[in-house]
């Protein structure tokens, strides 16, 4: 049985997170467990290089506080203006003993009622939840998951990011 410490108690990241390693290792077994650490970014990452840092730190910071374990996650939203608006998109960093894989989510443009929130000073899933009048939905849906109509769940979404973040740790041999 293997152990990933996600960093994060967030049921829709640990869930993507078990779901990634599950996919890429299907005759594995593994044990989940959550732990809330600091991001050492923003509340609300506005680049694609902070929310890259905060998925890193996350997953260090996982590591140092849990070292017996195989595997770290750290996931991190974030924002960006390019073009003509905001895109969000998350990253995953998996952390094992002897590699550190990086995945990206795909990226989507936010509407301009969140953007105003987001240029306000509301982190996203409390933008969402005043847009969309909700409550909580970055424990659940998320922005992707509503302007999809959980087409796309938030779920789905992190997990294939996961999936990427893997890649080194499924072929070693090529990433050492």
């Amino acid at each position: 049985m293997k152990k990933i410490v996600v960093a994060s108690k967030n049921p829709v990241k640990m869930a993507a997170a078990l779901a990634g390693f599950q996919a890429m290792f299907p005759h594995e077994q593994f044990e989940i467990e959550g732990v809330m650490v600091p991001s050492g970014v923003s509340d609300q990452p506005h680049s694609d290089a902070e929310t890259l840092r905060g998925a890193l730190n996350r997953a260090e910071t996982a590591y140092q506080r849990e070292p017996l374990a195989d595997f770290w996650v750290g996931l991190e939203g974030g924002v960006e203006e390019q073009y003509d608006g905001v895109m969000a998109f998350a990253w995953a960093v998996v952390k094992s003993q002897t590699l550190i894989g990086k995945g990206k989510t795909g990226s989507f443009f936010l509407p301009p009622a969140v953007v105003e929130l987001l240029k306000a000073g509301k982190e996203l899933g409390e933008a969402d939840d005043i847009v969309f009048q909700r409550a909580n939905s970055k424990q659940q849906n998320g922005a992707v998951g509503i302007l999809t109509s959980d087409v796309i769940t938030r779920t789905e979404y992190y997990k294939a990011a996961v999936i990427l973040a893997l890649i080194p740790v499924r072929n070693p041999e090529l990433y050492r």
